[in-house]
């Protein structure tokens, strides 16, 4: 199967030459296109994109005001011409050769419609919790029949790595066309698994992405989690207050097992920033 990678870019001088060296080295796949859109940078990404040497590269330069999470990716993927298409972001970085074939082999061997990768951090913070909880060591096919199971977590995936066959998002219709600035990926997924779909999370494929947000990046990224969650409250039944406390228990348990004491002055602080973020979000 042909795949094309597409790769929002913005500002990314400091990942874009590692992050393309990362694409070419992967083996075993048919790598058709390698599709960058850069969203006005004042840094010298456009120069670098301009001095990338491959024929399988190609990038489109667009404004600020012209920039969606979902209809950058959306727009992209109805273009390609490839059977799987693979969304990336910028600030990723690619454990190994191997990260691209054991994301796409099992949309061919396992019959899956799509595939996410797991996400490990570089810092050793309360990000390494939350990975472990939403990317755990062993690989998992989730479908309609687990919602009882699974509740909220059916539908959790993420496009920082992810592959989806090309037909089958369009003919889900992508985003439906909506500016979504935040959770596109579990938007596309809820269709995706209600129309009987099945998507792999696949603990082989496995990339660092690494965050050390402050208390207000993280207020604000789960105020428009909030607001994503009060525009598509049909989500609301599988437990979304549910498994942000889950993920607290979790979170606090292995502090404690690690015994990372000095991290229980910032858990507090952390949970409460994505509570409270959630909560405005949804109700304002």
């Amino acid at each position: 199967m042909k795949v094309d990678i597409i790769c929002p870019l913005y500002n990314a001088e400091k990942y874009l030459k590692k992050l393309h060296e990362s694409f070419l080295n992967q083996k075993k796949v048919n790598l058709h296109k390698i599709k960058y859109i850069l969203t006005e940078s004042n840094d010298f990404t456009l120069d670098i994109l301009k001095k990338l040497k491959s024929n399988k590269c190609e990038f489109v330069l667009i404004k600020k005001e012209d920039f969606s999470h979902s209809l950058v990716r959306e727009n992209a993927a109805f273009e390609s011409k490839a059977d799987i298409i693979v969304f990336v972001t910028q600030d990723i970085e690619i454990k190994n050769d191997n990260w691209l074939e054991n994301l796409v082999k099992p949309i061919e061997k396992d019959k899956v419609a799509a595939t996410y990768s797991r996400q490990l951090t570089k810092y050793n913070n309360i990000e390494k919790y939350t990975r472990e909880a939403n990317y755990p060591e062993k690989s998992l096919i989730k479908s309609k029949i687990d919602i009882d199971k699974l509740g909220l977590k059916t539908f959790f995936s993420s496009d920082a790595s992810a592959a989806i066959k090309r037909d089958i998002f369009v003919e889900l219709n992508g985003y439906d066309h909506k500016d979504l600035p935040i959770s596109e990926d579990m938007y596309f997924t809820y269709k995706l698994i209600m129309s009987g779909h099945k998507i792999k999370y696949c603990a082989d494929s496995v990339i660092y992405h690494s965050h050390n947000f402050t208390l207000s990046e993280i207020y604000n990224r789960y105020k428009l989690t909030g607001e994503f969650f009060k525009e598509n409250s049909y989500l609301d039944k599988y437990g979304t207050d549910s498994s942000g406390f889950t993920l607290a228990k979790y979170v606090f348990k292995r502090i404690i097992q690690e015994h990372r004491f000095t991290l229980l002055i910032r858990f507090p602080f952390d949970m409460g920033a994505r509570l409270i973020g959630m909560k405005v979000g949804k109700w304002f």
